[in-house]
């Protein structure tokens, strides 16, 4: 038996498709059988799996456990679960280091995929293109493992809440907060952390409905912050909070109806975590706003940039022993006092326990921050087989004019105006872009060398 997955699903980062088109149960199945045979092979056998609240994600369940079981696992299914209670299974349960998350995080309804954690840290890569191999080959363990359910909902919550170890509850009772799960998988849970936290909470969209019906759950597009903004607006609450939809990304609303970009939010982390932890390290991705790494460097920090990805970000943190890493798009990861994965609901917690340490409201660390120029992520289509090599040809022309740019990650440029980046993504067939000066004219002038790079490769913005 043999089985060949759609090649345009087999990611960087993660396995994502479409249902019905590119993604069905036998790709879950098989994917059981070739993760399972890894697993086995490394010397273990459990296997944790949870699924966030997509319509096809019981579906693409059922046929993974199946295929799991099929190479001689032991599955713990957790069920439905934000993306992070996973992780949290691998580092916390007795013989599980291994997990997958079914997922379509923030993509479309009719979207779903897969997040892998192998030895207790990220997969990707190299590794997720030897699962397609091994599957064309058939090449897998056989076995008659067992599936058994575990509900760890309540010890995960527990674990959250120590987040907000030392923090007076009457400096909680003075909090007023707003809490939208954009209908993700976080809602659960969600709705226990607010029973629990001193203070007012204002939920919304915490049912689990995978048509998103409130709004579609990325917190990183503004239009998906109006439901959140009104709340603030209308209950005169502290700030808002806002998740994706398997609760690993975090967006922030000012009591203003500011939103913090997902850097804004690691710089305001960044002060709290520098106080307690004298020089450490913090990483943030290629997409970063240089006033991050300056203020981490004022504060006495160090700072990195590394590529853009969650994996890639958490492979950085163990590499280096960072206490803190971020990404534009709402990925916080915490090292101190957690397990350095990229958990949207731990910050959430280490947000409002930052603010009291501080003694600054969100608002008032907000509009203390620099306010660079900049673009917010610029993103446009382009055909899979053309992205990365449209980056390539742009790399080689400004190597040869002698450009100054880091090029771990497509190509950051910077000039006497500031920085432009451009990128591929490795999730979707996009080119995404980034520019940042402290002037508009500067902005005007990075954006005008940009078009012109992509213009000689044939494409415009």
């Amino acid at each position: 038996m043999t089985h060949q997955f759609n090649p345009a699903i087999l990611r960087e980062y993660d396995i994502r498709g479409t249902i019905g088109k590119t993604l069905g149960a036998d790709d879950a199945y098989a994917l059981g059988r070739s993760f399972a045979t890894r697993v086995v092979q490394d010397g273990r056998k459990r296997i944790a799996v949870s699924y966030d609240g997509r319509l096809s994600s019981p579906m693409l369940e059922e046929a993974l456990v199946a295929g799991l079981c099929a190479s001689g696992a032991d599955v713990v299914r957790l069920g439905l679960g934000p993306t992070p209670m996973l992780y949290y299974a691998t580092a916390s349960l007795p013989e599980v280091q291994d997990g997958i998350q079914i997922t379509g995080s923030h993509n479309p309804p009719d979207q779903n995929g897969f997040k892998i954690v192998f030895r207790g840290g990220p997969f990707f890569g190299p590794d997720i293109l030897d699962l397609g191999r091994l599957a064309a080959r058939g090449d897998w363990a056989r076995g008659n493992g067992t599936a058994e359910p575990v509900n760890i909902m309540d010890a995960y919550v527990e674990r959250l809440l120590a987040g907000l170890e030392g923090i007076a509850p009457d400096a909680l009772r003075e909090l007023a907060i707003g809490w939208d799960a954009g209908n993700g998988a976080a809602g659960p849970v969600i709705e226990r952390l607010a029973a629990r936290i001193p203070g007012k909470h204002i939920l919304l969209h915490t049912h689990v409905d995978g048509t998103f019906p409130g709004h579609h759950p990325d917190p990183s597009v503004d239009a998906n912050l109006a439901d959140l903004r009104e709340a603030v607006a209308q209950g005169r609450l502290d700030f808002g909070l806002a998740f994706d939809g398997d609760g690993d990304r975090l967006g922030v609303v000012s009591s203003t109806g500011s939103a913090l970009a997902g850097d804004q939010l690691l710089m305001l982390l960044a002060e709290d975590v520098l106080k307690r932890q004298p020089g450490a390290m913090v990483i943030a991705d290629i997409k970063t706003s240089g006033a991050l790494f300056e203020r981490v460097r004022a504060l006495g920090g160090q700072s990195l940039m590394w590529k853009a990805g969650h994996s890639h970000i958490k492979s950085k943190m163990k590499e280096t022993g960072a206490l803190l890493g971020g990404e534009v798009t709402g990925h916080v990861f915490l090292a101190d006092d957690f397990y350095g994965f990229d958990d949207a609901l731990y910050a959430a917690l280490r947000l409002i326990a930052a603010t009291i340490r501080l003694g600054r409201s969100v608002t008032a660390l907000h509009e203390a921050m620099p306010k660079p120029v900049n673009t917010p992520e610029l993103r446009f289509p382009i055909e899979e087989d053309r992205k990365f090599a449209v980056v390539e040809e742009i790399r080689a022309r400004l190597a040869a004019d002698g450009a100054e740019m880091i090029a771990i990650d497509g190509v950051r440029v910077s000039t006497p105006h500031g920085w432009w980046l451009l990128r591929a993504s490795n999730t979707e067939s996009l080119l995404t872009a980034r520019a940042e000066s402290d002037s508009e004219e500067g902005l005007s002038r990075l954006l005008a060398a940009l078009d012109a790079q992509l213009a000689a490769s044939g494409i415009r913005r």
